[in-house]
């Protein structure tokens, strides 16, 4: 085989192995998607879709009322993203124009190691460390939102430092040159010129945080309480889609109404990851039409 067709070859083989991999990955999503949808909206075949999406009375198999742990899956990763995204951003902005590249080099791999830590050692941590410390200040059991999302806020801090940091560092010097010549202090020129010219890359951070706390489990179980009611406070034992359907999905038989309340719970999720991934797209989007 002559050099030129031997390296044509390799070319289209290549080609061919990343579309036939990128097909399967789709094909595999997209099945995921299909079997979670299909056993989950034969849900209404026994189910009023009203009592499933707006009641809190979570009674199976009398009754399916799944209000209180969307509500407390919203309500959890919106403390999570509260709490854990300045904090994030903070320390992205730290790292890309403040502390000194030693510092940095150090940083930088001890934050993206924080990724590779069990969820089930945060919640741990959780239990031992931050519940007594909590039902001390506002007695009670400790258990509830607050507790599952200081918790969370401390699991995203890698997604928003790394990707924010990346975002800051990736906008054009010039810019920063040219608040220093106008007089503009440090803090002005992170606050006015790199934090906004860098914004679309901070709020891809922060949606894909949000989309990681709210499909997390083992931690927000341990630490949420685990009790079907609505949260009426930060300090209220509830539950999120996660944690029932982890909690319950073995006890129910397959192709019960209960079984498949727990699949339609599991695309809602679904759905909510989807729509998080299609604003990211959109984000990115209008960012390159901008350009």
């Amino acid at each position: 085989m002559k050099p030129g067709s031997r390296s044509q070859f390799y070319d289209r083989f290549f080609l061919w192995l990343f579309v036939v991999a990128a097909v399967l990955v789709a094909a595999v999503v997209m099945a995921i998607i299909a079997i979670v949808a299909k056993q989950g909206f034969q849900t209404f075949g026994s189910v009023n879709p009203l009592e499933l999406h707006f009641s809190t009375n979570w009674a199976p198999p009398e009754h399916f009322g799944a209000l209180s742990f969307i509500v407390g899956s919203l309500a959890i990763t919106f403390l999570a993203i509260v709490l854990g995204g300045p904090l994030g951003l903070a320390g992205a902005i730290f790292l890309a124009k403040v502390a000194p590249q030693s510092v940095r080099q150090v940083m930088r791999p001890a934050t993206d190691l924080f990724v590779g830590i069990p969820s089930v050692v945060y919640g741990f941590i959780g239990l031992t460390v931050l519940k007594p410390v909590l039902q001390k200040i506002f007695g009670g059991s400790g258990f509830g939102l607050l507790l599952a999302g200081l918790i969370l806020g401390i699991m995203i801090l890698p997604t928003v430092i790394s990707i924010s940091e990346d975002a800051i560092r990736s906008v054009p010097r010039r810019l920063e040159m040219a608040s220093y010549a106008l007089g503009a202090t440090r803090l002005q020129t992170i606050a006015r010129v790199l934090v906004p010219a860098a914004l679309p890359g901070i709020v891809t951070a922060f949606i894909l945080a949000m989309a990681r706390a709210i499909g997390e489990t083992m931690a927000v179980a341990m630490l949420i309480g685990n009790a079907p009611q609505m949260p009426k406070s930060l300090f209220t034992p509830t539950a999120t889609l996660t944690t029932e359907i982890v909690l319950e999905m073995g006890n129910t038989p397959f192709g019960s109404p209960w079984n498949n309340a727990l699949f339609y719970m599991a695309f809602i999720l679904l759905a909510i990851s989807l729509g998080m991934i299609l604003l990211i797209r959109l984000v990115v989007q209008r960012r390159v039409t901008a350009e």
